[in-house]
C-alpha cells in the first residue's frame, strides 16, 4: 500500500494540534474547527512516529463528529497515515471502517435513486462532483442536503481505500471484526463499474486461519493446509507449491527461496522486485472450473464446511512477478496434514472426477 502522505522534515507538535481540533469540534465552532483541521493535516505530515502512534486513535475517534458532507475521508486518511507510522490499527479501525461502510451504502443508494428515474439505457455518472447541481434533489427524489450527501459518497468512496487498507492490512483482528459486513457492499458497488475498489475488495476478502483441503489429482493424494493473510491466488499458488512440492509431498519443481520469502516475510515489502515465480499446478474448483491466479482464495468453493481445491498438471507454463499484492501483509500456508486414503477418497468423491484419477482426452 502506498504511503498516504509525503513526510516533511519540519518540526511538529501534533499532540497540541489534535487537542485543538478536539476542543473545536466539542465547541461546535466551525471556523475554529476548520483552522485546527488544516493544522492537523499539515502536522501529520511532519510528525515523528511516536507522535503518530498517539495521534492516530484520537483522530479516528473524531470521525463520527464530522458531518457526511464534510472532509471525513481526509480526516480518515490522516488517521490511516498514523497507522502506517505505528498507531494501533485495532484502536483506529472501527471509526474508519464505519465511515467506509456508510459511504458504500450511501453510494449504492445514490446509484439506485439515479437509475430509478433514468432511461433504461442511461449509464450511471462518473464520480465527479460536477453532478451536484440544482437539479440533483429532484433527480434523486430527496431534499438538497440528502442529495448532496449521497452524491458526495458516490464521488469520494475511492478516497476511503487508503485509510481502510491501513487498518485492514495490519491486523487480522480488524479483518475478523469488520470485513464480512463491508465486503458485500464493496462488491456490489464495484460491479457497477464506476469505481476502482479492487484493493479494498481484496483486503476485505483475505482469509485468516482458514483450513483448506487440497487434492492433487495426478497422485491421488490429499492434504489439509491452513492459510492466512494471502492477497491473491498468485501468492497462494507459490505457497502451496512451497509446502507440497518443497515439503516432499508431491513431485514437481519447488518455488525459489526468494519467491517464498517475498510471499511470507513478516517485514513489509520495500518496492518492487524482478523475482519471477513459475506455476506448478492448474488450480481447479471441485466442479473442474479453473480458479484463476488473478483471483482470491475466497473464490475457492466451500464443500461440507471446508474450502476444497483441486490441483492438476498445468495446461501451459505460467510465470509472474513474485511480489505480493499487499506489501504489509505476509501470507502463511501450513502446517500441512496428509489426509488418509479414506479421507482422500471421500473428498475426491465430491469433485467432478470422483475417483481422483485424472482422465485424458
Amino acid at each position: 500500500m502506498p504511503v498516504i502522505f509525503r513526510r516533511k522534515r519540519e518540526a511538529s507538535n501534533l499532540a497540541a494540534t489534535v487537542s485543538e481540533l478536539e476542543e473545536a469540534v466539542a465547541a461546535r465552532d466551525g471556523d475554529r474547527t476548520g483552522r485546527a483541521f488544516t493544522a492537523v493535516i499539515n502536522g501529520v505530515q511532519s510528525a515523528s512516529d511516536d507522535e503518530h502512534a498517539l495521534a492516530g486513535p484520537r483522530l479516528a475517534a473524531l470521525l463520527p463528529a464530522f458531518p457526511p458532507t464534510g472532509p471525513r475521508s481526509m480526516l480518515a486518511t490522516a488517521a490511516g497515515f498514523c497507522v502506517e507510522r505505528g498507531a494501533d490499527p485495532v484502536a483506529c479501525a472501527e471509526p474508519i471502517l464505519d465511515g467506509v461502510h456508510q459511504d458504500l451504502c450511501d453510494a449504492l443508494e445514490f446509484a439506485r435513486r439515479w437509475s430509478a428515474v433514468g432511461a433504461a439505457d442511461e449509464e450511471l455518472p462518473e464520480p465527479d462532483e460536477k453532478i451536484i447541481d440544482d437539479a440533483l434533489p429532484a433527480r434523486l427524489g430527496v431534499e438538497a442536503y440528502e442529495a448532496t450527501r449521497l452524491a458526495l459518497a458516490w464521488c469520494s468512496i475511492e478516497s476511503w481505500q487508503a485509510p481502510a487498507l491501513a487498518v485492514l492490512c495490519r491486523s487480522a483482528e480488524v479483518r475478523r471484526r469488520h470485513a464480512s459486513a463491508l465486503l458485500p457492499a464493496c462488491r456490489e458497488l464495484s460491479a457497477l463499474a464506476r469505481h476502482d475498489l479492487k484493493c479494498l475488495a481484496h483486503a476485505l476478502a483475505v482469509l485468516d486461519d482458514e483450513p483448506l483441503v487440497v487434492l492433487h489429482r495426478p497422485t491421488g493424494t490429499g492434504f489439509e493446509v491452513r492459510i492466512g493473510g494471502i492477497g491473491d491466488n498468485f501468492q497462494l499458488h507459490t505457497l502451496l507449491a512451497h509446502v507440497l512440492v518443497g515439503g516432499g509431498h508431491i513431485p514437481g519443481d519447488a518455488p525459489s527461496a526468494e519467491s517464498v520469502r517475498l510471499a511470507t516475510d513478516p517485514e513489509p515489502a520495500r518496492g518492487r522486485t524482478r523475482t519471477i515465480a513459475t506455476g506448478a499446478f492448474e488450480l481447479l474448483a471441485p466442479d473442474g472450473e479453473r480458479i484463476w491466479n488473478e483471483g482470491l482464495p475466497d473464490d475457492i468453493p466451500v464443500v461440507e464446511g471446508r474450502r476444497l481445491l483441486v490441483l492438476d498438471e498445468p495446461t501451459y507454463q505460467r510465470s509472474w512477478n513474485a511480489d505480493r499484492f499487499f506489501p504489509q501483509l505476509p501470507g502463511t500456508a501450513g502446517p500441512t496434514r496428509v489426509l488418509t486414503a479414506d479421507e482422500t477418497r471421500t473428498w475426491f468423491a465430491r469433485t467432478s472426477a470422483g475417483d481422483g484419477i485424472r482422465r485424458t482426452s
